[in-house]
């Protein structure tokens, strides 16, 4: 079997140190500290420990914003991630002291600053960041709770909450907030670089709504798209203050447009999509999305994640990492042994590549170019292995490659082991067509016979690989050739 496929590309990551400074400078979190501060033993709260109405004002008012609706909402939002995070501790009204007279409705709960507080000042980057990304979950859960236009016609005569007319599935919302911060994760990484640019929001909320083999997306597809987008636009208002995102809202003159429209098409029909909204993860994001991912079982993998392990471990975990990103873990790695132990680190490299298993090939393709930069003083463990017939092979040609003198010529058997073997690597690697198709036939015809031979080669992928160059080989007769050294492989194999 070969190395399991990462369900996430590896991310690269900034320092614990970058992301907290980050985090620390996120708008909302920086509003919550403040107002964190400001409590005091005169701070009311009431039963959901909100900041009573009559204290927003003042609160509002200490943030520097407005004492209006608008300024009491901002309040209001800060005040409840700093209790979320536990930069505030709040005791619950109904074991406040009520004054002499008073009835339980008026109880009120009052708060006291909590031990994260001072965590955010004295304690690590680790610490910073575990309190934001509380601060990340209780934003995303407002942002997945259900827009409410008029509450009044959810409250029944007897003062009960009719949930059930909310038409809200809550797993389904985070679940698809989820899904649209995944695949915007996944644009981020992109190694086409579209990763440094904002994503249309129109883009976005089609990753999630048109089916992937539709051609022409249906009226009905395009109003799901449209409604997705409002709602994305909603919600990453909301994530933005968080350090999440970087955002350029939906432009409300739109909604006036689109209200004017007969089919109400115009959400799609403008040419500047900027106008639509663009969104881009921010590198605080990153760190947040795929916490949020591994705390959900998906393998997303961060680039230094493998530093410390054996150098099996290492060799798999790269197995279908992209070239520069396998290229920074076998650096760290290495550094990680330090420069005396250059040779002890090629050893235990060419041991992990060892194997019949189906990912063996690719572990000694990504072992032979570890190789090449762990520098010269690899030469005495590569050395060693000349006559192992499964590494004297790649030894032979790193060796050549640094122009190392007295590289002994290889065995007709060694050759033909080596060129199934780095064929299959090839395969396992899903590396370009093209490139494949070059390496099939320039293997094929630097040996006279080669399909005459190869067919005896005892490697556990031969017959596979003869098969690929059979549908590979651009010269008819030597693809007829390849299929007939596949069968007398696999005839061999079975005996």
């Amino acid at each position: 079997m070969s190395a399991e496929r990462p369900s996430m590309p590896p991310v690269r990551l900034n320092s614990e140190a970058e992301l907290a400074r980050d985090a620390l400078a996120a708008p909302l979190l920086v509003r919550a500290v403040r107002l964190a501060r400001w409590a005091g033993p005169d701070t009311r709260v009431g039963a959901g420990g909100e900041l009573v109405e009559a204290q927003l004002p003042a609160a509002a008012e200490h943030l520097g914003l407005t004492a209006d609706e608008e300024g009491a909402a901002y309040a209001s939002e800060a005040w409840r991630l700093a209790v979320d995070t536990g930069l505030l501790d709040v005791t619950d009204p109904e074991e406040a002291e009520l004054p002499d007279g008073a009835d339980d409705s008026e109880a009120e709960g009052t708060v006291t600053a909590g031990e994260n507080l001072a965590l955010l000042t004295g304690g690590s980057p680790q610490d910073v960041l575990a309190i934001w990304l509380d601060g990340l979950d209780a934003v995303h859960a407002d942002a997945t709770a259900p827009v409410l236009d008029d509450f009044a016609d959810l409250v029944g005569e007897d003062g009960s909450i009719d949930f059930e007319a909310l038409d809200w599935d809550p797993e389904a919302e985070a679940e698809f907030l989820d899904g649209v911060l995944g695949n915007l994760y996944l644009l981020t990484l992109a190694d086409s670089g579209a990763g440094d640019e904002p994503v249309p929001l129109p883009a976005l909320a089609a990753s999630m709504i048109v089916p992937d083999d539709m051609g022409e997306p249906t009226d009905d597809i395009l109003e799901q798209v449209s409604e997705a987008m409002m709602r994305l636009d909603d919600q990453f208002r909301l994530l933005e203050p968080i350090g999440i995102v970087e955002y350029r809202p939906v432009d409300e003159a739109l909604l006036v447009e689109e209200d004017e429209s007969a089919d109400g098409s115009a959400a799609v029909a403008d040419d500047d999509v900027t106008r639509y909204g663009m969104v881009k993860l921010t590198p605080l994001g990153l760190y947040g999305v795929r916490a949020r991912m591994l705390e959900a079982g998906v393998d997303a993998p961060a680039v230094g994640d493998l530093a410390g392990k054996g150098a099996e471990a290492l060799l798999d975990g790269i197995a279908h990492y992209p070239e520069s990103a396998a290229r920074t873990e076998v650096t760290l790695w290495l550094a990680g042994r330090g420069a005396g132990d250059a040779e002890a680190a090629a050893a235990e490299l060419l041991a992990a590549a060892r194997g019949t298993d189906g990912g063996a090939p690719l572990r000694r393709l990504h072992c032979q170019q570890a190789l090449a930069l762990a520098g010269p003083e690899a030469e005495p463990a590569v050395r060693a292995v000349l006559d192992d017939p499964e590494l004297g092979g790649l030894a032979r040609v790193w060796l050549a490659e640094r122009g190392a003198a007295d590289v002994p010529a290889p065995p007709e058997e060694m050759i033909f082991w080596l060129a199934v073997d780095t064929i299959a690597a090839q395969l396992d690697a899903d590396g370009e067509l093209d490139e494949l198709q070059g390496l099939v036939e320039g293997l094929s015809t630097q040996h006279s016979g080669f399909f005459d031979e190869v067919w005896r080669v005892d490697h556990p992928a031969t017959a596979d690989v003869l098969e690929t160059m059979g549908r590979l080989h651009g010269d008819k007769k030597a693809a007829k050739e390849a299929r007939k050294a596949a069968f007398k492989a696999r005839s061999r194999a079975d005996r």
